[in-house]
């Protein structure tokens, strides 16, 4: 026997015999996959008698062991295990410890599984609700009546690439149910997605109470009818009424119930373009008198919010409180995309407020409006997001950008040093075609399979590493011009959200597809026992 072959038969003897044993012999099936994941020999059990042990008295604790109890209830029929406070593990627990003195990263958590019990640590409630995510992964994907859970002994550490982790709704151009809603976040947090992006205003449809401006929803909530067939230069209209918006205490549940899942809520109130919905409830808001009426078609519209008048600020500030009053989200998306200046450039008004404020031509008057509504979203102590057409004319002192057409935008504002989320037409929009047309329901257009979404890298080659600390994250939006109903956003949604998670959560040298797949089959067994309808697509080759 030579001296290599000794030396590697000695070696794996000692990892034999110290209990250590190979990741390529036992599988662990996580997504978005943990920084570090090493496997022991040997399990531990939970059981109904099973306990769980905190050590931190802020109120977490009925989120963080709910997210278990709920999922041993729906996959095991488990009864609730009982839980209280403790300083330290109990033999034959799960011990869920909070150390906020810890260097960890925020959303970082780690865990430990043995003979003994399960340990999961994080400096964060945030990173403990992860970690209660990642041992449900290692829990058996198929939901069975059963009376012993077996864990494989393990250690994980782990933490997030990024700090927006984001999914975006458009309940706009097709109105989705509060119940819808709040399964879509629990889906999000079931992947460590952190950050709900919910599209709440448009030509086609505005979507929330403001008591100030009831005809916002009893006029702007509702369109005669909607088109369809291929296309926006379609001619074909349904005929039938859409309606829907979410009252002031629909959204409140709806902010609370994500918190609870550590998903924080971004609104989007349109401004100064896709606002046919707001103006035709109030006409007085554009340049002309109109008339005005709920978009029934897509498409970008000339009808925008009238920039030389005082009352169009007024009508923003006064919303805007109230969306404060709601959302306790640090930004708040203003939408800026797609604002055509032919109405501006027509209206006297608009021309004055351009002679009077020393501007240059429209963009910068474009500029000038959304730095009035950051200057009253700063003085709430609140961050303005916009779209990336918010960079011409110039851009607002303080705000961040989505850069969605393509990634100049966003490369553009980093070198700025504004801070920028990711959202590129190219590799995040879920709205896109994720297969051959000829065998997919309708959509815009567009070619955004599985595999695409799993190869985006959200920083840019060409930004330095101090540039490169700008870019916040990246978010996968989700546009229903042609998605009716919720069935079909979750089509359209998933499994290709989970890629996107992995995406924002790992470090690319650390991603393989193939693998992704995999560890995507035993994910995908959840959806099923959740309901959720995917799309199969990429599993079935």
């Amino acid at each position: 026997m030579n001296y290599i072959k000794f030396m590697a038969l000695t070696i794996l003897a000692y990892l034999s015999l110290s209990g250590f044993a190979s990741s390529k012999d036992i599988e662990i099936n996580i997504i978005p996959k943990p920084v570090s994941v090493k496997t022991y020999k040997g399990h531990f059990s939970i059981t109904q008698k099973t306990k769980i042990f905190y050590n931190f008295e802020n109120g977490h604790i009925e989120n963080i062991a709910s997210a278990l109890n709920n999922h041993l209830k729906k996959f095991y029929s488990f009864n609730p295990l009982k839980f209280s406070f403790s300083n330290e593990s109990n033999k034959g627990s799960i011990f869920l410890k909070l150390n906020t003195g810890s260097k960890m990263p925020k959303e970082g958590y780690k865990i430990e599984v043995s003979k003994n019990g399960v340990t999961i640590e994080a400096s964060s409630p945030n990173g403990l609700f992860y970690g209660v995510q990642t041992l449900i992964q290692m829990m058996p994907s198929k939901a069975d009546k059963i009376s012993e859970i077996k864990l494989q002994r393990v250690l994980i550490d782990d933490y997030p690439r990024f700090e927006w982790r984001g999914l975006h709704l458009d309940v706009c151009r097709h109105f989705m149910p509060k119940e819808f809603v709040l399964k879509y976040i629990d889906y999000m947090s079931m992947h460590k997605l952190n950050t709900f992006h919910f599209h709440l205003t448009e030509d086609q449809g505005w979507r929330i109470e403001i008591k100030k401006y009831p005809l916002l929803t009893e006029v702007g909530s509702k369109r005669e009818e909607t088109l369809i067939g291929s296309g926006r230069t379609s001619k074909q209209y349904d005929g039938v009424p859409h309606s829907g918006f979410y009252t002031q205490e629909d959204i409140k549940e709806i902010v609370e119930y994500a918190a609870k899942r550590y998903v924080n809520v971004v609104p989007e109130i349109e401004m100064p373009g896709h606002a046919l919905a707001a103006l035709a409830a109030y006409p007085h808001l554009g340049c002309t008198s109109g008339p005005y009426k709920v978009a029934t078609r897509w498409g970008v519209f000339d009808d925008v919010m009238c920039a030389g008048k005082e009352s169009t600020f007024e009508f923003i500030e006064d919303v805007l409180e109230e969306v404060l009053n709601l959302f306790p989200s640090e930004y708040i998306h203003i939408g800026g995309d797609e604002c055509p200046k032919t109405k501006w450039i027509e209206c006297p008004l608009c021309q004055k407020r351009i002679e009077q404020e020393g501007l240059k031509d429209e963009h910068e008057l474009q500029s000038y409006f959304i730095q009035r509504a950051e200057r009253f979203l700063n003085s709430k102590g609140r961050k303005l997001i916009g779209w990336d057409e918010i960079l011409e004319g110039g851009l607002a002192p303080n705000a961040a950008v989505m850069s969605w057409r393509g990634v100049e935008g966003g490369i553009a504002a980093a070198k700025q040093s504004h801070y920028v989320v990711m959202t590129p037409g190219s590799h995040c929009y879920f709205d896109h075609y994720q297969a051959d047309p000829l065998t997919q329901p309708l959509a815009i257009g567009g070619f955004t399979p599985l595999e695409k979404i799993y190869s985006y890298e959200p920083v840019p080659d060409i930004l330095s590493q101090d540039e490169a600390r700008y870019i916040m994250g990246a978010q996968g939006n989700v546009w229903t011009e042609y998605m009716k109903t919720t069935d079909h956003v979750e089509f359209m949604v998933y499994p290709r959200a989970a890629a996107l998670a992995e995406v924002v959560w790992s470090e690319k040298s650390e991603r393989d597809y193939k693998e992704f797949l995999k560890r995507l089959q035993e994910q995908v067994k959840r959806y099923d026992v959740y309901g959720i309808n995917y799309s199969k697509t990429a599993l079935d080759k």
